[in-house]
């Protein structure tokens, strides 16, 4: 009877010791899944911090976008405006163009002690032409010529169609009794801007105060379509 109840008792302990034996080697099981899965946690990681990277290259790429379209669309409006009504045409030449004053009768304009005249070009051909600058004048008496100096003002760049005018003005200063040298302009040579040939038309403004060497003279012209 002890023999039997020796040989129970050694049968339990054996059984119980698989048992922990197998518990044992379950839970290694368990870390080693555990350690599998870091990789996968770590993937998703990635992928998330790569959306805010795409999302600001999307931005980037919008603000490029935006302001090279704001510059191209500034610019070609920049172009159009500036070219728009010369577009192919040619410069206006001295031949084409026909030369009078202002309202037809050389009617005199007074500023104080200045006085202004209007000179008007205009378009005899059926085409249109640009003309842009300063036009050469030159007061002519029966005793020599004066070029007038230009004034500061900028020459803008002037079309005109066939049959249309544009003017310029001459500036300058009446001679009186006492005033300095009386220089008797009997008529006006007009050169346009970039050309060669003159076209001479009576002086309708009387006797001028001579200043040809003055620094700042009250007389001189401004620019075509100025």
């Amino acid at each position: 009877m002890r023999l039997s109840h020796a040989a129970t008792a050694l049968a339990v302990t054996s059984a119980l010791a698989l048992t922990l034996t197998a518990c044992g080697n379950g839970s290694g099981n368990d870390a080693s899944g555990d350690q599998s899965s870091t990789p996968a946690s770590s993937s998703s990681a990635t992928a998330t911090d790569s959306t805010p990277a795409e999302n600001a290259g999307a931005t980037k790429d919008a603000g490029s976008s935006t302001g090279g379209g704001t510059g191209t669309s500034t610019g070609g409006t920049g172009g159009t405006s500036g070219s728009g009504t010369g577009a192919g045409a040619g410069r206006c030449h001295t031949a084409g163009l026909g030369f009078s004053f202002g309202s037809g009768d050389g009617k005199v304009s007074s500023s104080d002690d200045q006085q202004q005249l209007a000179v008007v070009l205009k378009n005899k051909t059926s085409a249109a032409c640009t003309v842009q600058g300063f036009p050469g004048v030159d007061l002519k008496s029966s005793g020599g010529s004066w070029s007038l100096t230009r004034s500061g003002a900028t020459p803008k760049k002037v079309t005109l169609a066939a049959g249309s005018s544009t003017t310029f003005t001459i500036t300058f200063l009446p001679w009186n009794q006492g005033s300095g040298t009386e220089f008797k302009a009997t008529s006006v040579v007009v050169t346009p801007p970039n050309e060669t040939t003159s076209t001479t038309l009576a002086w309708p403004g009387g006797s001028v105060l001579l200043q040809d060497g003055a620094t700042h003279p009250g007389t001189y012209t401004g620019p075509v379509g100025g």
